[in-house]
């Protein structure tokens, strides 16, 4: 099992000089990129590589510390710039023992391409290897390109890499929610349980016997497994919009079916009403996220 080294390009139409620094000045640099939550230069002495420490917080009051040295940088007559660099970490927990990798600055007509090319050795041993195969290599690989991709809205369009964040991580704390709400009132109430309310509600609106409309709490149960797992990979905002019209309409037939709820506590007028609302929120911070699709993830 040999793992791919992981590349990741993206067309960034910005100063050179702008890019360089967002790039390879820690403070600007840590603001950007995902997988670092600080990186500080130690010293530097004369003709050594310049050296640095970094920590990357990983919750619940955890995290990996780690070193780095920038082993050397080249300006071509091309213009094109080439930052290398070597890493690794002395900490027992981290997958990553130690790494080399690059950057590169590539002029362009309109644009720079920049893009990173990095491979590690991993801790654990055969162990690590099929963690690092499975999980955390797709999972660094799309943090950097997603990083990329912030990198280059902040240059382009001055959207402060905090504010995209908190964006990107609102939309898809949103997505999971609904995520879960739909499949959990799909499978426990109707396709588990088949609650009796949800028969009775049913057989109220429609004037059916209890066995048709088991059938149709059922197939609605079914319904809302399959669209609770659909937000797992279709276009978000489309199904945020189509949400700002289902939600009226569950709530008129449920008070429709039975005007008692209306008293009830949690009932469908303020629960709905609340998802209504999660739904207007989520489908305006939804709109031009960044997104690790937008950059190449291979020669």
């Amino acid at each position: 099992m040999k793992s791919k080294p992981i590349y990741v390009e993206i067309p960034i139409n910005s100063d050179m000089e702008k890019l360089w620094n967002a790039t390879q000045k820690p403070e600007l640099h840590e603001q950007w990129d995902l997988r670092f939550t600080s990186i500080t230069y130690l010293p530097k002495e004369e003709n050594e590589p310049q050296h640095f420490v970094y920590k990357t917080n990983i919750g619940f009051g955890l995290h990996i510390a780690g070193w780095g040295k920038s082993i050397g940088t080249f300006h071509a007559r091309d213009e094109s710039r080439t930052s290398s660099l070597d890493f690794g970490t002395d900490q027992a927990t981290s997958i990553i023992r130690e790494g080399k990798g690059y950057w590169k600055y590539a002029p362009e007509q309109n644009s720079i391409r920049f893009l990173t090319q990095y491979d590690y050795e991993t801790n654990f041993g055969i162990v690590g290897r099929y963690f690092d195969f499975l999980i955390f290599r797709p999972l660094i690989g799309w943090a950097t390109a997603l990083s990329f991709d912030v990198l280059k809205r902040w240059l382009e369009k001055g959207e402060s890499p905090s504010s995209q964040y908190k964006q990107f991580f609102s939309h898809w704390i949103v997505t999971f929610l609904f995520s879960f709400i739909w499949l959990y009132q799909g499978l426990v109430p109707k396709l588990i349980t088949m609650h009796p309310d949800e028969i009775m509600m049913t057989s109220s609106l429609l004037s059916f016997t209890t066995i048709p409309a088991s059938i149709i709490v059922t197939s609605i149960g079914l319904l809302e497994v399959v669209f609770g797992l659909t937000w797992l990979h279709k276009n978000k905002r489309k199904l945020l919009g189509l949400q700002l019209i289902f939600f009226p309409l569950l709530t008129c037939s449920a008070i429709l079916a039975d005007p008692t709820t209306l008293s009830h506590p949690f009932n469908p007028l303020t629960f709905n009403m609340s998802l209504f609302i999660l739904s207007l929120v989520g489908f305006f911070i939804s709109k031009d996220i960044p997104s690790a699709k937008n950059c190449k993830r291979a020669r």
